[in-house]
């Protein structure tokens, strides 16, 4: 078995995000399925050399037939087809989520704070907000503090991003958006130029 444990990888109480547990059945990769593994893992991590490919056998190489798989995380607990975790696309935000969610908390925590007016109530004012998980479909922040329990609010994106580009676009949406929820509404009948630069400037 296999235990993967997701950690944010900005400060903030509780950080672990969610746990998913792979069980099945080890092997030992023997003749000609040893290339061929050792080509797919280096799809990923091109680390041929060390798994004995060019001649070398120093590495035993093992495959893990997986079948069980168990996801424990904001939605809670559920149970994964394994062929439906073979056909997954990786996220396109996987490579840039730790940049971008370390850029927010660190230059545009004001900005994030703001989102608690898209919330429908005063329950996050007074509270810090701390931007925990991003992907394609939307942006998970934690509020704590205030004198009341932390809690994650989910703030999702009108259409899954597809890149950086669109990511961009997505988060200016976004916070001019709960800009427009923090002023007063009778000063504010139309978009607010000022708050298209902050997103800008956060989803830099």
């Amino acid at each position: 078995m296999i235990e993967i444990t997701d950690v944010a990888p900005v400060s903030v109480p509780h950080r672990i995000r969610g746990r998913a547990w792979l069980a099945g059945w080890l092997t030992r990769v023997r003749g000609d399925d040893r290339a061929v593994c050792a080509a797919l893992m280096a799809e990923r991590h091109p680390v041929g050399e060390l798994l004995g490919v060019h001649g070398g056998a120093s590495y035993v190489l093992l495959r893990l037939e997986v079948g069980e798989i168990s996801v424990d995380d904001l939605w809670g607990t559920d149970h994964v087809d394994p062929e439906d975790l073979a056909a997954a696309e990786p996220d396109p935000l996987v490579h840039h989520e730790t940049e971008v969610l370390q850029h927010l908390a660190s230059a545009h925590a004001d900005r994030v704070a703001d989102l608690c007016g898209l919330l429908g109530s005063r329950e996050a004012d007074g509270m810090a907000a701390v931007p925990l998980a991003l992907d394609r479909f939307g942006l998970r922040v934690r509020f704590t503090g205030g004198g009341v329990s932390s809690f994650d609010a989910r703030f999702d994106f009108p259409d899954p991003v597809a890149d950086a580009c669109g990511l961009r676009q997505a988060m200016r949406r976004l916070f001019a958006a709960a800009g427009e929820r923090t002023e007063d509404p009778a000063e504010n009948p139309a978009e607010n130029p000022a708050d298209d630069r902050a997103g800008d400037r956060a989803a830099d």
